[in-house]
């Protein structure tokens, strides 16, 4: 690799082309990157959701969900699969290996289901949606007006979201809440009595009329003109006037036996912002879109957008993800800054040259803005993650560079000739730096291998720190030596002093080298005591693990906070917009609030599928400035001072890509079972002093009206089962007899029965005709009010429920041992089941694979150290100094009070290659030294006294790098990379003093050995 440094010396005037044409080609980089608060994540999973009008969760459960999830168990790639059957509503989840081809999964799943459709129920139509991070709204935006609702969405439609669609860079720009029209055709049943007619003769005119058909071609004069036949109908004058056919009293029009209008579709949500009426727009970004400029471009044209529909319309920004990943970014950016400021004083003090440092400084600059034109070729945005491995990788890119121009100062201020004097200096460390910067890089190649969320995450990370570091080594063997040709001076040697040799190095130390003289010495002396005083701290470190804080991902400290409300089952939406209002008032009462978005029975079905919408759910953005988890405190004693609300329950928005409840799931082989043992969980959980809040998706029942036919007396009536249950079908709900485009926009048209019952007893009222006479339906059927599962869940077939516990602490190990020994301590129904799933498996599993990757990256650091020494033994020594590295990490750790989380462990793994990095360095000038005919205890003095000074260079430009980000300077945008700077530190730490310290003597141990028998044999030959 010296052979570089040799090529730039010769051609100096390119290599100062190349760093100009870097530094334009970076900054132009770095102007384009996408700004995200994580790198864009596809979720392996997807959601098979079905309508089913009017069916219970049973009757969901028996003629979807089941059949669906038998379906597709032989997709390739399925991992689990999870059916949750609502009223009206099947809902089935396939979730895959990571890695998995969504759209080819997707292709095999619509197959599966195709095979089975003729066996659904008739107009069923099941809908696969699949998600990812690029599917989450960038920007909500709530809209009030004094305009009607169907004028307001009218106009949003037709203006503003055209006009946002056009923004660069957005994908969908959608209107939620909007209640839309339908048509309604009401027969009179009298008047199709007198006529003759039946209701399906209004069917069959809205199927003959308004339908477009191809009549062929004529060709006259020259010109060839198709031929249509029919023309659409356009107003609901036209439907009442279609003319029907049969009738017994001459001709008639459907305005003749029924009345039609055009109403508002049943009101079946509720949306507020504030307090007041509201509609939300939606809008989703490209999938290569800027989430920052997107945001800007939707923000900057709002003043105008509010404007041009008048009638004092107002815009209310209640979801942006733009500020929190601004504030992040400029967070990560300032300590980023700082940790370079910090680093080059730290170089300038060890150097005691500005020209110096400001050379060695240029490794950092060169280096990040390579970095920046590495991400750009492979497409990975600025996020929290590639930005603290840029922010982390300022300590570490200026190792190389020191390394070099250290030793080009000694080989200078030994009175070589300049270019001789550099050429030489970089071959003597080339070959160690390109080795330590290969095992630093090495330790992430098993990142690869990790799986789930945690691989998606971190290996941008991993790619960013690994094109850093690349980029650094590249500099310091070109740039830096050239840069030293022309900026650093040439010391004149005295002429009787003449070239120094490396004995004569150690006659005149310095004063680091004073100070460290007397410790080494000690230390090779007694090899015993300083390897028993090792273990000692290593063991006392040890017995520190048991009693750390874990967590899976720390909190982000997003501004954004969820609040879910539950009524009992069967609460009208009058009910649920009551208890809303109290809550909804309390929340807005709260300090620290700033807007308050209340959603009844709403969400899209995206957010439906991924575990959103639904129910009763707020919204909430909190002062950014606030501190969020005292402010959440606040909400949680807030809400627990109100009754007769139902079950209210708060939950920080998240990470966005981690879960932060522990969940219990329960199977069992009947509802009954699922139901005691739910139950007995939740009881068992609710208590524990690590429960902030504990639920249960069994919690409650759905009651309903349960008409069951005596089909004794059904057959009697000329009726089967299902002829009477059809009659209350068409009784009961409208049913959908066709469309019409009118002012543009498709509506439904629904035919619908005059009288149909509104109560119970009208239901056992309703009239069924018979050959006797009508009878009423109670005569023929029971009627009566009845409970059953509000939701029906089933994993692979067995019934299933989920009891979520939020813990109300950080470690989320001590959360799930408490929750565990609870569900251990409860007596279950036979054959049901638990498992901890949720936080508690994300956790286990992240910490499972991350600790096989420590173990491969361990053993390729060993590999790359072999091909450096040439030999396996030595190798050997410096791996076993990583449990002795690790002992720092952990007591920082421990004193910080920072969980240990995933960001802690691949803070771990780069651990292992910077722990060796400094120790591949010295040995490797122990060697050196060694190949020069020195003894190995005098080599050891020598070669560690002469690396002393750029080992704590390295080590304490890194650390104070890092200091900002381990003491969270700005607040913001920490939640991975403070628990990763401060691993790192604590293991700079404990490795420098081992490299210094602990590793000679266990080099003289093992290497000195060898000369030893080798001298005594020496020694017996001589005597003889």
């Amino acid at each position: 690799m010296h052979l570089l440094s040799v090529f730039s010396l010769r051609n100096r005037a390119l290599i100062a082309l190349v760093t100009i044409v870097v530094g334009v080609f970076g900054a132009l980089a770095l102007t384009s990157l996408k700004q995200e608060l994580i790198p864009s994540v596809s979720f392996p999973q997807m959601v098979i959701v079905t309508n089913y009008p009017g069916a219970a969760p049973e009757v969901v459960n028996d003629d979807l969900s089941t059949p669906i999830e038998t379906a597709i168990q032989g997709v390739p790639g399925l991992e689990s699969t999870t059916a949750t059957s609502t009223s009206n509503l099947s809902s089935v989840t396939a979730a895959f290996t990571y890695g998995t081809n969504l759209a080819t999964a997707e292709q095999k799943v619509q197959q599966a289901i195709n095979r089975i459709k003729n066996t659904l129920p008739e107009n069923s139509d099941p809908r696969i949606l699949t998600g990812s991070i690029d599917d989450f709204p960038v920007v909500q935006i709530a809209v009030t007006s004094d305009l009607d609702a169907n004028d307001l969405a009218a106009l949003l439609q037709s203006s503003t979201l055209v006009e946002l669609q056009k923004l660069d860079d957005v994908r969908e720009a959608s209107l939620q809440g909007a209640v839309g029209q339908r048509v309604t055709i009401t027969p009179d049943a009298a008047e199709l009595l007198a006529a003759g007619l039946s209701v399906q003769a209004i069917r069959d005119a809205l199927n003959s009329n308004g339908v477009l058909l191809p009549g062929g071609s004529i060709t006259e004069d020259d010109s060839t003109l198709t031929v249509q036949s029919g023309s659409r109908i356009h107003s609901v004058d036209a439907i009442a006037a279609l003319p029907l056919l049969g009738s017994m009293a001459g001709p008639l029009t459907i305005a003749d036996v029924a009345d039609v209008e055009l109403v508002d579709n049943p009101v079946t949500s509720i949306s507020r912002v504030n307090g007041e009426p509201a509609l939300t727009i939606a809008v989703t970004k490209a999938p290569d879109g800027n989430t920052v400029a997107v945001s800007r471009a939707i923000n900057e044209a709002m003043p105008g957008l509010e404007a041009a529909l008048g009638h004092n319309t107002t815009f209310t920004v209640v979801f942006d993800q733009a500020p929190f990943i601004e504030q992040s970014i400029d967070a990560l950016t300032t300590e980023g800054l700082l940790g370079l400021l910090f680093a080059v004083i730290v170089i300038l003090i060890f150097l005691l040259s500005i020209r110096s440092t400001l050379v060695t400084a240029i490794s950092i600059p060169v280096s990040v803005l390579i970095t920046f034109i590495g991400m750009q070729v492979t497409g990975y945005s600025l996020n929290i993650l590639t930005l603290g491995a840029l922010t982390i990788a300022i300590g570490r890119v200026v190792d190389d560079s020191i390394v070099v121009i250290e030793n080009i100062k000694r080989h200078l201020g030994l009175g070589e000739e300049k270019a001789k004097a550099i050429l030489l200096a970089v071959k003597e460390v080339a070959a160690a730096i390109t080795a330590s910067t290969l095992t630093t890089v090495a330790v992430f190649l098993p990142i690869a291998l990790v799986g789930d969320i945690t691989g998606e995450l971190f290996r941008p990370f991993a790619l960013t720190i690994t094109i850093a570091l690349g980029a650094s080594l590249f500099v310091a063997l070109t740039i830096v030596p050239v840069l030293a040709y022309w900026f650093l001076g040439n010391v004149k040697a005295h002429r009787h002093e003449g070239l120094q040799s490396a004995e004569d190095e150690l006659a005149k130390p310095t004063r680091l080298q004073r100070a460290y003289l007397p410790v080494i010495h000690w230390t090779l002396k007694r090899p015993a005591i300083t390897i028993v005083v090792a273990l000692l701290v290593l063991g006392g470190t040890g017995a520190l693990i048991p009693g750390m804080t874990t967590n899976f991902i720390g909190d982000s400290g997003q501004n954004t906070l969820n609040v879910t409300q539950s009524l009992p089952r069967g609460s009208s939406l009058d009910a649920q917009d009551r208890a809303a209002t109290r809550v909804e008032d309390a929340l807005r009462d709260i300090d620290g609030i700033e807007t308050v978005q209340l959603s009844i029975g709403g969400g899209s079905a995206l957010a439906a599928a991924f575990g959103g919408g639904g129910g009763i759910t707020y919204s909430i953005t909190t002062d950014p400035d606030a501190d969020q988890d005292a402010l959440k405190n606040d909400v949680r004693d807030r809400l627990d001072e109100l009754s007769g609300v139902g079950t209210v329950s708060l939950a920080r928005a998240g990470s966005s890509f981690s879960s932060s409840d522990i969940e219990v799931n329960i199977t069992a082989t009947t509802q009954d079972d699922l139901r005691t043992a739910a139950q007995n969980v939740l009881d068992a959980v609710q208590g524990l002093s690590v429960t902030a809040e504990a639920t249960s998706n069994l919690a409650e029942t759905q009651p309903y009206i349960a008409v069951v036919v005596d089909r004794d007396k059904a057959a009697e009536a000329g009726y089967s089962e299902i002829a009477i249950g059809a009659m209350v079908s068409q009784a009961m709900q409208p049913a959908l007899a066709g469309t019409a485009v009118i002012d543009d926009k498709t509506v439904s048209i629904y035919l619908q029965t005059a009288d149909a019952p509104t109560t119970l007893e009208e239901l056992r009222d309703l009239q069924v005709p018979t050959r006797t006479g009508p009878v009423a339906l109670s005569e023929l059927a029971s009627v009566d009010r009845s409970d059953g599962p509000a939701s029906i869940t089933t994993i692979k077939g067995l019934r299933a429920a989920t009891v979520s516990v939020t813990p109300n602490l950080a470690d989320v190990g001590t959360a799930s041992i408490a929750v565990q020994e609870a569900i251990d301590g409860i007596e279950l129904p036979a054959g049901a089941t638990t498992e901890l799933g949720g936080v508690t498996s994300q956790q286990a599993d992240a910490f499972s694979q991350l600790g096989l990757a420590l173990l491969a990256a361990i053993l390729i650091v060993y590999v790359v150290m072999v091909a450096t020494f040439k030999s396996l033994r030595q190798p050997l020594l410096l791996l076993i100094s990583v449990p002795f590295a690790a002992t720092g990490g952990i007591i920082l750790q421990v004193l910080s009070g920072v969980p240990l989380g995933v960001a802690s462990l691949v803070g771990a793994l780069m651990l292992i290659g910077i722990v060796v990095t400094n120790a591949i360095v010295l040995i490797d000038l122990v060697n050196q030294y060694r190949e020069r005919g020195m003894k190995v205890g005098d080599a050891i003095v020598h070669g560690a006294s002469r690396r002393l000074r750029p080992i704590l260079m390295t080590a304490l430009a890194t650390i104070f790098a890092l200091l900002p980000m381990a003491i969270g300077l700005t607040g913001h945008g920490g939640f991975i990379s403070q628990p990763l700077a401060i691993v790192v530190i604590g293991g700079l730490v404990s490795s420098t003093l081992l490299t210094l310290v602990v590793l000679p003597v266990l080099y003289y141990l093992v290497e000195g050995a060898k000369e030893r028998r080798q001298d005594r044999r020496a020694a017996k030959v001589a005597v003889a």
